[in-house]
């Protein structure tokens, strides 16, 4: 039935279940030379049918991660994505069935998803991590029918990582991501977020801010014009700039030595303190 149109995912499982179902499965022989023309040739009606082949088995091996709390059918997009991938990369010489090569590529495809859409927070980075997320309750169900308990030393022994590795993962496991605005009571409109408390400063505050703020720069501009010329060129230069200017260009733009240019600005911060002091007792440092 190889005249068939490619399937294509929808929200209706079982219909996509009964059409993969109308591609027959493949012989060794017919395998090996479907492969062999798409590896030499790129034969794309050739890679169809090796394709929707084995789509029941990408079906068959997301069901067993159907406790993640995922869509199956986005499961089974991903598994459809790995096996394509894995038919790139197949290499029909090596005496493989292409579903046994391609299983690594569609386990790994569902295992990145489900980690993706797990939580917001990245729960597995490394390949260590990954094993220990995926084998961690498999394990422990095991250990607790032999032995009737938990025990986190025998699961970090049986999965080759440390004890803390175990307990951090299990808590990670244990809490899902939740919206703030999920209704903590049933019936009642009230949520997370109405229970956080908001640490930013309320109107009146940010309004008196702003007002000292502008009282601040208001007298900074009094005290700047009690100062000369050259006085409040300096300090406008190597102070209130975005981009300070040094000792020795001041001293090359006034003709003077750098140490003069250093007592003159250090003569006009000591005017500006004593006429801010005077005028805003609270807003400076004593000298």
């Amino acid at each position: 039935m190889s005249n068939l149109p490619v399937p294509v995912l929808s929200d209706n499982l079982s219909l996509y279940i009964a059409q993969i179902r109308e591609f027959d499965l493949l012989s060794k022989e017919e395998e090996f030379h479907l492969a062999q023309s798409y590896h030499r040739t790129g034969n794309i009606e050739a890679a169809q049918r090796l394709i929707c082949a084995n789509l029941r088995f990408v079906v068959k091996i997301a069901h067993e991660y159907r406790g993640y709390g995922l869509k199956l059918l986005d499961l089974v997009q991903e598994g459809n994505i790995g096996l394509m991938k894995a038919l790139k990369k197949f290499d029909p010489y090596r005496g493989l069935r292409f579903i046994t090569y391609a299983v690594w590529w569609i386990r790994a495809y569902i295992h990145n998803f489900i980690i993706r859409n797990w939580s917001l927070v990245k729960i597995g980075t490394t390949q260590a991590q990954k094993k220990l997320f995926f084998k961690l309750n498999q394990v422990r169900n095991a250990i607790q029918k032999i032995t009737g308990k938990e025990d986190t030393r025998a699961i970090a022994r049986e999965l080759n990582v440390k004890d803390d590795e175990v307990e951090d993962m299990a808590r990670r496991m244990s809490g899902r991501d939740a919206s703030l605005d999920v209704k903590l009571v049933e019936g009642e409109d009230f949520s997370l977020l109405d229970s956080l408390a908001d640490d930013r400063e309320n109107q009146e505050e940010r309004l008196i801010r702003q007002q000292e703020t502008q009282l601040r720069a208001s007298h900074v501009h009094s005290a700047l014009r009690q100062l000369n010329d050259r006085e409040r060129r300096i300090l406008e230069d190597r102070i209130l700039s975005e981009e300070p200017r040094t000792l020795q260009e001041l001293a090359d733009d006034f003709g003077i030595s750098r140490e003069r240019v250093r007592q003159l600005e250090k003569n006009a911060l000591g005017k500006m303190r004593e006429t801010l002091t005077a005028n805003t007792p609270c807003m400076l440092p004593p000298k």
